[in-house]
């Protein structure tokens, strides 16, 4: 059966698609593709991004819409590109953009936007969305879902493995021989090293690490990131840039966005760097919480995301205390930029089946829940 996943991440940079083969247990790529905004709707999101407290009903509905047709569009992109025809594909699984996300209290609520209908309806190909809400209302964070994708295709072994999804956020699963999956987001992967280096004019990201290897760690910088409450929290536990945001970062860093724009080279890489160790250390000191005694044994660690493009990064994250051995998912035949969009893909695969998923160890769920919503395309 061939599913389409869709997903727009925390850099809300573009649609990753991914057209995926999947037959019980196997699960194949088949297609990938990375559907660039419009200028125009990608300024808006990033504007809604940045500011969310002061979006309006009719902000979200025509954002909502917007996108919705832009998720199609990324949809038919990945089917023209690997050459089948759209009626082979069973479902799209379309994660849409996340607004925002607060998964705790007794309102705890998580909004994607991204309208699935218009989805289904402009490519005529049944679509499931909506994943996370169902897992909130059984009392879970919603996120991270992508544990479950790692147990499937990298679980089951008699390795410790840790894979680690290096987003705007970073989430860890840890797939132990003999126990349930286990996950929950560490903190901030590239969200803050993205927003430095925009803040500094040194484009969207820290293109191939290249500031992050030059410049030094700022201890007491890296002592002040890190004492943010978030980084203790017992798991389950999941974040988002609601949380680690530009604000977060300039109040920290202890500095305007104005005078970070006129900082030396030297200092914006210091910084750099900083933010750099601050994901390692943030990683580091969470899979020691959690895998406990067991860290001992060495863990072969198995990254994936956009931080795999930053070798400082990965270089840094190889050294720490407890891992035997750093890959990547690439080793394993599935493309590192796509994992999240072959989730979706995954997830709309077992809706679809009538699988509920288990995130009881991941989330904190109550129970098991049938994740995801299905809206078929129009009948004439």
């Amino acid at each position: 059966m061939l599913y389409v996943g869709l997903i727009s991440g925390t850099s809300a940079d573009a649609i990753d698609a991914a057209l995926v083969d999947i037959d019980g247990d196997a699960i194949q790529t088949v297609a990938t593709h990375s559907h660039a905004f419009a200028p125009e709707l990608g300024a808006r999101l990033a504007d809604a991004l940045a500011t969310p407290a002061t979006l309006t009903a009719q902000d979200c509905g025509s954002l909502d819409a917007a996108l919705g047709h832009t998720f199609a569009a990324a949809a038919r992109s990945v089917i023209d590109k690997a050459g089948v025809d759209a009626d082979a594909v069973r479902a799209i699984g379309s994660h849409g953009q996340t607004l925002f996300h607060a998964p705790d209290g007794p309102e705890a609520f998580t909004l994607q936007a991204g309208d699935p209908a218009r989805i289904a309806i402009a490519t005529g190909i049944t679509t499931v969305a909506d994943f996370r809400r169902a897992d909130v209302a059984a009392g879970g964070q919603g996120a991270p879902l992508a544990p479950l994708l790692h147990d499937a295709l990298l679980g089951g072994t008699d390795t410790h493995r840790a894979v680690l999804n290096l987003g705007g956020i970073a989430n860890l699963s840890l797939l132990q021989p003999g126990l349930p999956v286990r996950g929950f987001d560490t903190g901030p992967a590239n969200t803050l090293m993205d927003q430095w280096a925009a803040l500094t004019g040194n484009g969207a990201h820290d293109a191939d690490g290249t500031l992050a290897a030059r410049g030094t760690v700022d201890v007491a910088l890296l002592d002040t990131l890190g004492d943010d409450p978030y980084f203790s929290l017992p798991a389950p536990k999941s974040t988002g840039r609601e949380h680690f945001d530009r604000d977060w970062l300039l109040a920290r860093v202890g500095i305007t966005a104005q005078a970070a724009s006129e900082l030396k080279i030297d200092r914006v890489a210091d910084i750099m760097t900083t933010l750099c160790a601050l994901t390692v250390t943030t990683v580091a000191d969470a899979l020691h919480r959690a895998a406990g005694e067991t860290v001992a044994q060495g863990f072969e660690l198995i990254a994936c995301g956009g931080g795999c493009h930053n070798p400082e990064l990965l270089r840094r994250l190889a050294a720490v205390d407890g891992v035997s051995h750093l890959t990547t998912t690439a080793d394993f035949g599935i493309d590192p930029d796509y994992v999240e969009a072959t989730l979706f893909a995954w997830l709309a695969a077992q809706r679809i089946e009538g699988q509920p998923v288990d995130t009881r160890t991941i989330t904190g769920a109550r129970h098991r829940v049938m994740a995801g919503s299905v809206y078929e395309p129009s009948v004439e």
